[in-house]
């Protein structure tokens, strides 16, 4: 993926070096072009403006009738406009004074970019005449040819690079099915491979308790089993939509808290803080349940087996939030967004499974976000869920 990505972006820069070049190339040559057929119109333009009752202007008409697509504004050497052709429709009202002023704005203009050509009515062949009067002034603009093949380079960039933006994100997707397929496939293959020996495992226990009823022992076994099942149930619903349901929030997430309390160090605590009223959301507890257990497992690991977890239910708008806060040994700033990257993982053992199937379960089937809020190395991190209340 990293290689097609470098020939995809030199290819986009090799195209648009390119493009820049012909294009360069195309205007100075047109725009040249454009220059010469001024001079000669401007040459038209004096023998007209010299000629008496004896010149035959036949051709110097026909040489003026020509241009139809170079805009030009004629005038005196005080600025005054004695001609224009092919200015915008704006202006075709001279009479007015507003439009009139506009003219010789644009007639600056043009001599302040150097597209001006100055014609000395008293000496042939003096364009470059340096007295203030017997001259006019040829001013012209660019072409609508001119200004579109200006523009042309940077519409066709913009296409390359839609094209090249549209090929990368489709290699992207075809990736991310293709490692979504991957994880739910491993998902039920695991709950299925789980159902053999949790049956088993149920079978005997129903044995143990019809041999040792007084035997309390047996009921943690049961609890055990429970919980098996409960892992083998989620496991097998990845990749289907699960049924949503109004849950209390604050209720879902004191199991997992007791579950975890039971099953990790004294020198782990657990506090959680919930509002006195009832903070209900549309969930799937089985699967939110894992969501928050990961999240508090890797809470765990990241404090190495000592410190304080914090977790937090609160409304927030239109939204409920959940925080869960460790106090570990944090994340990195440059791999904070790698985090929920399938794959991606710090411990010695382990997939890197658990972030990112914590973010299909709230995203994709519970229509919320989660997200690494704030975290410091040294001090600790704070994950939070925001899902529609």
């Amino acid at each position: 993926m990293r290689t097609v990505k470098i020939v995809l972006t030199v290819a986009a820069l090799l195209i648009t070096a390119l493009s820049l070049w012909v294009s360069h190339r195309l205007t100075r040559d047109l725009e040249q072009e454009e220059r010469n057929r001024i001079r000669i119109w401007a040459d038209a333009m004096r023998s007209l403006t010299v000629a008496d009752e004896n010149t035959d202007m036949t051709l110097v008409l026909s040489v003026l009738g020509e241009n139809h697509s170079i805009p030009v504004i004629v005038t005196d050497a005080d600025g005054n406009v004695m001609e224009t052709r092919n200015l915008p429709k704006r202006f075709s009202d001279t009479s007015d004074p507003q439009v009139a002023a506009d003219i010789r704005r644009q007639a600056r203009e043009m001599k302040q970019k150097g597209r001006v050509i100055r014609i000395n009515l008293t000496d042939d062949g003096a364009h470059t005449a340096t007295s203030a009067e017997g001259h006019i002034y040829v001013c012209y603009g660019e072409s609508l040819m001119l200004r579109r093949l200006a523009l042309y380079p940077y519409l066709q960039l913009g296409i390359v690079a839609l094209l090249v933006g549209i090929g990368i994100y489709a290699l992207l997707s075809s990736k991310r099915a293709e490692q979504n397929k991957v994880w739910v496939g491993l998902s039920r293959e695991t709950a299925h491979q789980l159902g053999t020996p949790i049956s088993s495992l149920t079978a005997w226990s129903e044995l143990l308790h019809a041999a040792h009823p007084e035997e309390t022992l047996l009921d943690e076994m049961d609890s055990d089993l429970e919980r098996l099942r409960l892992i083998a149930d989620r496991f097998s619903k990845i990749g289907s939509a699960p049924e949503l349901q109004p849950t209390n929030l604050p209720e879902v997430v004191d199991r997992v808290a007791q579950y975890i309390s039971r099953r990790t160090s004294d020198r782990v605590q657990m506090r959680c803080s919930y509002p006195s009223a009832e903070i209900s959301a549309r969930l799937n507890a089985p699967l939110f349940e894992w969501v928050i257990e990961n999240l508090c497992k890797n809470a765990i690991d990241a404090m190495a087996g000592a410190g304080r977890i914090d977790l937090y239910v609160f409304r927030s708008g239109s939204h409920v939030v959940i925080e869960v806060t460790d106090t570990g040994k944090g994340i990195p700033a440059r791999h904070v967004r790698d985090v929920f990257r399938p794959g991606y993982t710090t411990k010695q053992r382990g997939w890197g499974l658990g972030l990112s199937l914590a973010k299909r379960i709230v995203e994709e089937y519970h229509r919320g976000r989660i997200y690494v809020k704030r975290s410091q190395p040294g001090v600790g991190t704070t994950f939070a869920i925001e899902l529609p209340a």
